[in-house]
């Protein structure tokens, strides 16, 4: 029973932002391997909505608390959500892409920091973030078929992120890769010894920091845009008009005087 208290008592996401402007996201259910339930998901789409609209803010980074970054769905949950009205199990699912979407789509770089197992929808958290960084021993699996279940939230990210091929192989057999593999298909972009994956992040995190924050934003929203949108008519159109626009912004005047000056630029945090 004291276990069950520390469950319903502890939040599953923790949120923490430093004088830098850095959100830390931890995803904080070690008992169960991080895994997702209502709470977590429900937390996760609170919080990037939350910092979504938050002055000041640069990145966000998020971690799995424990041993593991995380371990899909909780299969408790899901078997009490299997006995659940159709309208409450179709409302879980509604979310679930909600919240893989909404950190997709989060205005700001996020870099994700993956430890030990990253199984399920800690894939799709996983490739929903900008920058993924994996210690050495990392272990991921698409394993819902394992159970019977299909990862329909993430499958179209994942198509997007790491290609049909990829997906179709590790989301059909459930099979488990280790972070070579990971770094192959595009799933994370590098991985180091587990004890060097903080300062690795941090390298990361200090190269946004020197970086514009107005420019940082629009790159991002014109990556997302130019994955569907052929580079033609008015994208076209829109993408010259930003380039040229952008080097008349007061960021890019700052940013080419500190890069002449060889000191950091003024958006660098102060202090």
């Amino acid at each position: 029973m004291a276990r069950n208290r520390q469950e319903v008592s502890s939040p599953p996401l923790l949120c923490t932002i430093d004088r830098r402007g850095v959100a830390a996201l931890t995803l904080n259910r070690p008992e169960v391997h991080n895994a997702y339930d209502d709470r977590l998901i429900d937390a996760l789409i609170a919080e990037c909505d939350r910092l979504a609209g938050m002055p000041g803010l640069r990145c966000v980074v998020i971690r799995g608390a424990g041993p593991h970054f995380q371990a899909g769905a909780d299969l408790k949950f899901l078997a009490r959500l299997r006995r659940a009205p159709d309208a409450a199990n179709h409302e879980f699912s509604r979310r679930t892409v909600a919240a893989i979407r909404g950190l997709q789509e989060f205005p700001l770089p996020t870099l994700a920091l993956v430890q030990g197992g990253c199984f399920g929808g800690g894939v799709g958290i996983v490739a929903a973030c900008d920058i993924a960084l994996a210690a050495a021993d990392a272990v991921f699996a698409l394993s819902e078929v394992r159970w019977g279940i299909t990862p329909a939230p993430i499958l179209p990210l994942l198509v997007d992120r790491i290609g049909a091929r990829h997906t179709g192989r590790y989301a059909l057999t459930g099979e488990r890769f280790d972070a070579i593999e990971a770094r192959r298909i595009g799933l994370v972009h590098n991985f180091y010894p587990s004890r060097e994956l903080e300062a690795a992040g941090a390298r990361i995190v200090e190269a946004i920091l020197l970086a514009g924050p107005e420019a940082v934003a629009v790159t991002k929203r014109l990556v997302a845009e130019a994955v569907d949108t052929p580079l033609e008519g008015a994208f076209r159109d829109r993408i010259v008009a930003e380039a040229a626009e952008r080097r008349r912004s007061a960021e890019a005047q700052e940013g080419l005087l500190s890069f002449a000056e060889r000191r950091r630029p003024k958006w660098y945090p102060q202090g």
